[in-house]
């Protein structure tokens, strides 16, 4: 049984979230606040088509054992999971969630200890300097992913679907000792607006909610059509008032927006949508934005709604079963934990998950990084390719 306290952190040990960072870290870090975690007391795995269900159910037997005592009641507090998610069914990667032996939370300009009973203050260590690291085409090459893309119009305009997400991957080799504090410290910098996320070897910044859930009320960012960001500020407006007018970018944010929608109706009294898309800036991209948010009539977990909204069609496509069919077919690897769900849940099922996008997967001497679009009929293979160079961008920037 774990036993697990939560108190004020000590003034003497604050400082800011991405300074904390222990090696090997767990984090979930959005605008300078969030939660980190130091070391492993308790792993929860799972694999196959039921694999969030499973965890849903193994974390709540867990929880019912421990005992928790909070005294700062806050998002985060008490008894808390990191996760990470497989995209597929058929993937090789587990599934994880992790309770630490020690997390530190901040929120509000308040700051937390939580900490597992017989766990230890770990050793801090300076960040290490990395060699720059060049990421290179892996196991679908330049010409292959557009003739994917060209394969996919093709389905699409024969009525296999109206929408398939193709992604396209990086490789690079990197030292055993490869320190990923700096690489996540430079995403916390340059994406501060963005999810920062480090759990089990999967890390990266990513834009986009898939579900929060909190005292009830439930909420979700959709994120689906996008256009690189010009220099000048006239033209970069110019992008996003045409980004925002483009029919086939609408297209493919209707879906995306419906189908999360539709997903969340039977948790929720009433679901409310943006009736229109907002352009968001990123630091290096636009891209069509539409907000979710929905009251829960039911007691259901963050994670119950992410095993209903996933894969969503800003990930798979849409109708999803023959949107994943096509991806099955057409990518040549697993996907991994990328664009599964990533974040985290507390002892009361509250919490917080992103989509794992913007980023990579680190394993022993290997980063693999993903990046993807979303195909529809009116798509051109190579402006889908431009797409995926500027969605690496920040994973690339990080590590180079």
């Amino acid at each position: 049984m774990l036993k697990l306290v939560t108190v004020e952190l000590p003034e003497a040990l604050r400082g800011p979230l991405v300074q904390l960072l222990p090696e090997s870290p767990t984090a979930f870090i959005r605008n300078g606040g969030g939660i980190i975690g130091f070391g492993e007391a308790l792993r929860i795995t799972a694999s196959g088509a039921n694999r969030i269900a499973e965890l849903a159910a193994k974390w709540r037997a867990a929880v019912a054992e421990a005992q928790i005592t909070d005294s700062v009641n806050l998002p985060g507090t008490g008894m808390v999971a990191f996760g990470s998610i497989a995209f597929a069914d058929s993937s090789s990667s587990e599934s994880v969630l992790i309770v630490p032996e020690v997390l530190i939370g901040s929120r509000d300009g308040r700051m937390w200890l939580t900490s597992v009973e017989g766990s230890s203050w770990p050793a801090t260590t300076p960040y290490r300097t990395n060699d720059p690291v060049i990421l290179k085409p892996g196991a679908q090459s330049r010409e292959g992913f557009q003739a994917s893309v060209q394969d996919a119009i093709d389905a699409i305009t024969s009525g296999k679907a109206e929408k398939v997400v193709l992604a396209r991957d990086l490789v690079a080799q990197v030292d055993a000792d490869f320190d990923i504090r700096p690489v996540l410290s430079t995403l916390a910098e340059r994406y501060p607006s963005c999810w920062v996320y480090s759990v089990d070897g999967t890390f990266g910044a990513s834009p986009e909610l898939l579900v929060r859930v909190a005292h009830g009320q439930v909420s979700a960012r959709v994120l689906a059509g996008t256009a690189g960001r010009g220099t000048d500020p006239a033209v970069d407006q110019a992008i996003a008032s045409a980004l925002a007018g483009s029919s086939k970018n609408l297209a493919e944010h209707t879906f995306a927006v419906d189908s999360l929608v539709q997903a969340l109706e039977p948790f929720c009294d009433h679901v409310d949508a943006d009736s229109e898309p907002f352009s968001l800036a990123l630091p290096n991209v636009w891209h069509l934005a539409s907000d979710v948010h929905g009251v829960l009539k039911h007691e259901s977990s963050v994670l119950d709604l992410a095993d209903a909204l996933h894969p969503t069609a800003a990930v798979a496509g849409t109708p999803r079963l023959q949107a994943q069919q096509l991806i099955e077919q057409l990518e040549p690897f697993d996907r991994g934990r990328y664009a599964g769900p990533v974040g985290w849940i507390g002892a009361d099922g509250d919490g917080e998950w992103a989509i794992a996008l913007r980023g990579g997967q680190i394993s022993a001497t290997e980063i693999r990084a993903f990046a993807g679009c979303g195909i529809v009929a009116e798509s051109e293979p190579s402006a889908e390719l431009t797409e995926t160079d500027l969605k690496f961008q920040p994973i690339t920037g990080a590590l180079a």
